[in-house]
């Protein structure tokens, strides 16, 4: 009789890679998250609206992102669609194709994984907005990680949810993504346990360049991004500064962050993710933008 964990594993030996073509030119790999626009977009689900600023829908966004930084991705945050009604949906990626953009990556609320009691309700989420990232032409969806408080997450538990979810994705095509954000879980070190301890093609890591800094020093953060660059596919997000709610300041060593994708072969879209608590996200963005081009075409 073959265990959960023997069907998992003889599942993903059938299973194939993900089908994606990276673009070779510098400018191309670059893409811009809706997040740190956020008080800017408005949706019914999006908590970081603020109404003092002028209002866009998301469907101006790719627009608005190829005309003020010269950039032809995004990766827009689910809570910032107005609505998930297929007609928005296709008017939406129609958008996206008229301004020239294209969707890179679909960022995603957080489950619990880790919970047996609570696998089937994070499974019904995940697959969701994996079936929403198929009508809207995103390759991948980036999946957050919740925890209840107190609790350490299960690497065994979480490894065999999200290796469910990873089938799931693998049947559309479109890539599980891991980010280290939020500390316990999603550290970075976990994220890669939980990665290694599944093995699916489907399911990979999404490294940010600055999250990681928070609460430890460069060093840190310079062999968390390498851990999970070695696990990495299409997506990654680019910081130059974290700025944490206690007014503690982080500077990332960008040069250093580009060199580790290097190091680890990575082809993949770079996401300009500039932290609004350090500064206006326009010039943020801008500046993020042209750094991030420096270190490309210096390689």
């Amino acid at each position: 009789m073959f265990s959960r964990r023997d069907i998992l594993k003889m599942a993903a030996f059938f299973v194939t890679s993900p089908h994606l073509q990276f673009p070779a030119d510098a400018r191309q790999r670059l893409a811009v998250t809706s997040y740190p626009f956020r008080a800017y977009i408005e949706s019914p689900t999006n908590s970081g609206r603020d109404k003092s600023k002028p209002g866009m829908d998301l469907k101006d966004f790719p627009a608005m992102i190829v005309k003020r930084f010269g950039v032809f991705n995004i990766n827009p945050l689910g809570d910032h669609l107005s609505s998930t009604d297929p007609a928005y949906l296709d008017s939406f990626r129609k958008a996206v194709d008229e301004a020239g953009s294209h969707l890179v990556d679909l960022g995603i609320g957080g489950q619990d994984f880790s919970t047996p009691d609570k696998r089937d309700e994070a499974l019904a989420y995940g697959r969701k907005w994996i079936d929403i990232a198929a009508v809207i032409g995103s390759p991948s969806v980036r999946q957050h990680l919740r925890t209840p408080s107190g609790m350490k997450p299960s690497v065994e538990n979480t490894a065999e949810s999200l290796a469910h979810l990873a089938d799931y994705g693998s049947s559309k095509d479109i890539v599980v993504n891991l980010e280290n954000d939020s500390p316990g879980s999603e550290d970075p070190f976990f994220i890669v346990e939980v990665l290694s301890k599944a093995n699916h093609p489907y399911l990979r890591a999404l490294p940010d360049f600055g999250n990681s800094l928070r609460g430890h020093d460069a060093a840190y953060n310079h062999r968390a991004v390498d851990a999970m660059f070695k696990h990495a596919f299409n997506m990654s997000h680019v910081k130059d500064v974290l700025r944490t709610k206690d007014g503690e300041v982080y500077k990332v060593d960008v040069a250093g962050m580009f060199a580790v994708a290097r190091a680890n072969s990575y082809h993949g879209y770079f996401s300009m993710e500039f932290d609004t608590a350090a500064g206006d996200p326009f010039e943020g963005t801008a500046n993020l933008v042209k750094q991030s081009l420096q270190h490309m075409e210096q390689s």
